[in-house]
């Protein structure tokens, strides 16, 4: 198994026995779907794999009022030391990962100092918004929902990694503004942002 999602499914199954529906409704409540990609579709599809690979199992069928059936789900031994093995490997071994904020930025000069100073500012803004978001979810499952904070932790951490980058971003901003990130006159092979050719096409030089 290697879609992160199954690592949510059976990470939540470690807490309770559940159905699909109540899995995803989980994953939502706590903003886990900012770690994970959530659609009903591919949540099934793991659910459908795990049960195969015998990671997981099927507990009993439910329904609840005129709901269609729902069938919950549990760990198999197998499966919580398959889940056990996955986190302890993701937490010991840095894997190489390419974000694509990290691609673009390779590449700021081409905006010239006045676009990459609107762009970080622009990127800034939903930083910050992204933040409070997340911020606000994590007091209110401490607090309100009573969640333990071992059961919430990432995002303390999906926190700090958003302030690094808006303090990252704010240096940036500050140092073309001050001139101490400068751009040269010419930057060989590049197209240079807003300029172009008589006949419509950017001009690199």
């Amino acid at each position: 198994m290697s879609n992160s999602l199954g690592l949510a499914v059976l990470g939540l199954l470690m807490e309770a026995p559940m159905h699909p529906h109540a899995m995803a409704a989980a994953l939502r409540e706590r903003g886990l779907d900012r770690a994970f990609k959530v659609t009903t579709g591919s949540l099934y599809d793991v659910v459908r794999a795990l049960d195969r690979a015998g990671w997981i199992e099927s507990r009993e069928t439910v329904r609840v009022g005129a709901r269609p059936e729902r069938t919950v789900y549990q760990h198999t031994a197998l499966g919580r030391g398959e889940f056990v093995r996955w986190v302890d490997e993701l937490i010991r071994v840095p894997a190489e990962e390419y974000p694509k904020f990290l691609s673009a930025v390779s590449y700021l000069g081409a905006l010239g100092p006045e676009g990459a100073v609107a762009a970080l500012r622009a990127r800034a803004g939903r930083v910050r918004a992204s933040l409070e978001e997340i911020r606000r979810g994590y007091r209110e499952a401490l607090e309100v929902d009573g969640v333990p904070r071992l059961f919430v932790v990432e995002a303390e951490y999906a926190v700090r990694m958003q302030e690094a980058e808006l303090a990252w971003i704010e240096e940036i901003v500050g140092d073309v503004e001050a001139g101490r990130l400068t751009w040269p006159e010419l930057v060989t092979g590049w197209v240079r942002a807003g300029e172009e050719t008589g006949d419509g096409e950017a001009e690199v030089r």
